[in-house]
């Protein structure tokens, strides 16, 4: 869609200045959209150096480096332009298709970024909001896209990642996807800076959606650069355009530390230090269930899912006592969905009993029946049941962070260390 919008700037005169940016929003959300993100751009006379930031109609798209304001007539036309450009790209019509598009003439508090991304906005506070920015907006249906592109325009870029994002050409959507597995692979050990390629675990490419969208593919790095090469790397079906972002993928700037449970809203996201306190429960579909005490004693019902694969394993190993970093999310109701964990100290482990040795001749002892004691088969000398010894069993875990499988991440989903 921005992409569409920033060729029409190019034709119509009007310079996008730095780079076009891709910010995905609270992903709880239950009428989210299919990517749960909004796009943003800058436009003005551009002036200075220029790096090229894509391609729309076999022409490139230059960001440049600095830029002065259009004019106000130069403005108008531009933004009504651009709307039309929106509507008519946006298959108005169809189920859960609202676009809206925010111009403002500044940056918008960061604030409405960091509520759109952890909280869920009401409407009338973003509408507000850009009444007292004195910004311009459009909307088509529901409102609700409001939310996300004023979070667009409000993002402060602190943590940033970009993507380099290609689309398909119009007479090809809807077929079956071309990408080859071994030219994206080719790719990711070409450039260390991409990451989330492939999930070799579940043998998922991830760089190509899965559903009826006009994106091909889209390869993710911490770094912008290289990028453009990669694309020459990479076969596929043919490219009718692409475009590079820069985001707030993989930020994890969804989740705010909380001491407790209470403090956790539907539909937001946390980390919190808590303390396992029953032994885990496995589910039906290989779901497993985990009973914690968060630091302020409330207690906190989490969930490991069984499609991100590594968690269930590890709390399925989990005892009471174990304390850890969690991070996840909820929904309506209070169970705590498992995003990812951190094991801070485990408690110890004890394996079963074994017979003690003699302590009189120091002979091995042995079992009399259970909960009889033990004999000494030399000297005939008894010893109690608490005398069994019961050694300490090495745990099947590392005190570290364990993260889901790379196809289960979410968006926003810190960076695993082995990335």
């Amino acid at each position: 869609m921005l992409s569409e919008v920033v060729g029409l700037a190019r034709d119509l005169g009007v310079d996008l200045i730095g780079e076009p940016w891709l910010v995905r929003l609270n992903p709880n959300i239950p009428w989210k959209t299919r990517g749960n993100a909004a796009l943003g751009a800058r436009f003005g006379h551009g002036r200075g150096r220029r790096r090229r930031v894509g391609e729309v109609g076999g022409r490139g798209i230059w960001g440049y480096e600095a830029g002065g304001p259009l004019s106000s007539q130069e403005s108008g036309s531009f933004r009504a332009a651009a709307w039309e450009r929106v509507l008519a790209n946006a298959s108005v019509g169809e189920p859960g298709t609202d676009p809206a598009m925010v111009v403002s003439s500044h940056r918008l508090p960061g604030t409405l970024y960091w509520r759109a991304v952890r909280e869920v906005v009401p409407v009338d506070a973003i509408r507000q909001a850009l009444d007292l920015a004195g910004a311009w907006w459009r909307t088509h249906g529901s409102e609700r896209g409001l939310v996300g592109a004023a979070a667009a325009i409000a993002w402060p870029g602190r943590r940033a990642t970009w993507e380099l994002t290609t689309y398909r050409r119009p007479e090809r959507q809807g077929t079956p996807r071309q990408v080859d597995r071994a030219s994206v692979r080719r790719a990711a050990a070409r450039w260390p800076s991409l990451f989330l390629c492939e999930d070799r675990r579940t043998r998922r490419l991830l760089v190509a959606p899965h559903t009826a969208c006009p994106v091909l593919y889209g390869l993710r790095a911490d770094r912008p650069a290289g990028l453009s090469r990669a694309l020459r790397v990479v076969r596929s079906e043919p490219v009718d355009r692409w475009m590079r972002f820069c985001t707030n993928q993989a930020s994890g700037d969804h989740l705010v530390v909380r001491s407790g449970a209470s403090l956790l809203g539907p539909y937001e996201s946390g980390r919190l230090r808590v303390t396992v306190r029953a032994p885990p429960r496995d589910l039906p579909g290989g779901h497993v269930a985990l009973s914690t005490r968060a630091a302020d004693g409330s207690d906190l019902a989490c969930l490991a899912f069984e499609p991100t694969k590594t968690l269930p394993r590890v709390v399925r190993a989990l005892v009471p006592g174990d304390r850890l970093l969690v991070w996840g999310s909820r929904g309506a109701d209070p169970t705590f969905r498992l995003e990812g964990l951190r094991l801070l100290r485990l408690a110890p482990r004890r394996g079963p009993p074994r017979a003690p040795a003699c302590d009189r001749c120091g002979r091995p002892t042995r079992s009399l029946g259970r909960s009889r004691g033990y004999r000494c088969p030399g000297c005939h000398h008894r010893l109690p049941p608490e005398k069994a010894v019961r050694p300490r069993r090495v745990a099947p875990l590392s005190v570290k962070e364990y993260h889901p499988t790379p196809s289960a991440r979410r968006h926003l989903a810190p960076r695993a260390p082995d990335d």
